[in-house]
């Protein structure tokens, strides 16, 4: 049966609070990363690990590789959308701006995602849908705030994620399209393997990763959670939700980032939550809330 792109059941809700949980992470990863690496080459770093955790797993659930370049072809696309772009536009964004400032504009992945699915005639332009992504954006502008800072090449920074976003989008459209019939753990393995081979092409033009020094323990250390939790693992679970609910709703996992790494905060680390932040919460939950629909649905069968 198709993904119904309008609803989202509560397992799929459950396992969107997973995702945004391993990818909320990739933000401090990277940051911590950065010190020491340069951004192409941790985004290759992050792949080939990813690729090789998942390898094994592959070969104990007996799913072969594709075949050809025929059977690699959507994997390519996919890879190059979803990871190669993507990853590369926000790690070298992050080197402009502050993480949370990137995490804000990653929020703006569900809009993306809803204009491209529009303007490619996968789905019709829903006004509610629209508005509720908007209004979640807003909710993850109240909850960080702005977290404007006066940096050198800021505005290109801030283009460079918005533009990963966007890439995030068309890796939707391609993941609908493309990748109907792949079990979730062989999508998840083949787009990183293709990405790898892709970065490794990129980071060794762009930037000689053989030359540099070795980085310290720190460095590794965020480099593993980065490819092990916000890559292998996520991405395993990132295409059981297309597979279940559709590309589109997939996507709204940006909005629930902010609110997962503010909970987090408070229950690990005993930060406190400040009224703004419950104040964004909320308007990111009533966002959720129209996007998903069957909520209105109860109010005007009440009324």
């Amino acid at each position: 049966m198709p993904p119904n792109d309008n609803r989202i059941d509560a397992r799929d809700w459950s396992l969107l609070a997973v995702l945004s949980v391993l990818w909320g992470g990739s933000f401090f990863f990277n940051g911590a990363a950065l010190r020491e690496l340069p951004p192409l080459t941790l985004v290759f770093l992050r792949v080939a690990l990813g690729a090789a955790m998942l390898l094994p797993l592959l070969r104990m659930q007996g799913i072969g590789l594709p075949r050809g370049m025929i059977g690699w072809k959507p994997f390519v696309a996919i890879g190059l959308l979803n990871n190669v772009i993507p990853f590369s536009l926000i790690v070298i964004g992050q080197t402009f701006i502050p993480s949370g400032l990137a995490s804000i504009l990653n929020a703006t992945t569900p809009l993306f995602t809803v204009l491209v699915m529009a303007a490619a005639g996968e789905e019709a332009l829903q006004m509610r849908r629209l508005a509720g992504v908007a209004l979640g954006v807003a909710g993850v502008v109240i909850l960080r705030g702005w977290g404007i800072e006066t940096r050198t090449g800021q505005g290109l920074g801030i283009l460079l994620c918005l533009g990963g976003a966007l890439s995030y989008g068309f890796a939707a459209l391609a993941a609908r399209r493309l990748l109907k019939d792949s079990p979730p753990l062989g999508t998840a393995t083949f787009q990183l393997m293709a990405s790898t081979v892709m970065m490794a092409v990129v980071a060794g033009a762009a930037e000689q990763p053989w030359h540099l020094p070795m980085p310290g323990a720190m460095t590794w250390l965020a480099v593993l959670g980065l490819a092990t939790l916000s890559t292998a693992l996520a991405y395993i679970v990132f295409f059981q939700i297309i597979r279940r609910s559709g590309a589109s709703n997939v996507m709204l996992v940006t909005l629930l980032i902010p609110v997962t790494a503010i909970l987090l905060g408070w229950l690990v680390l005993g930060e406190p939550i400040s009224v703004r932040e419950i104040a964004g919460a909320i308007v990111i939950g009533s966002a959720l809330l129209v996007i998903d629909g069957r909520a209105l649905r109860v109010l005007r069968r009440v009324e």
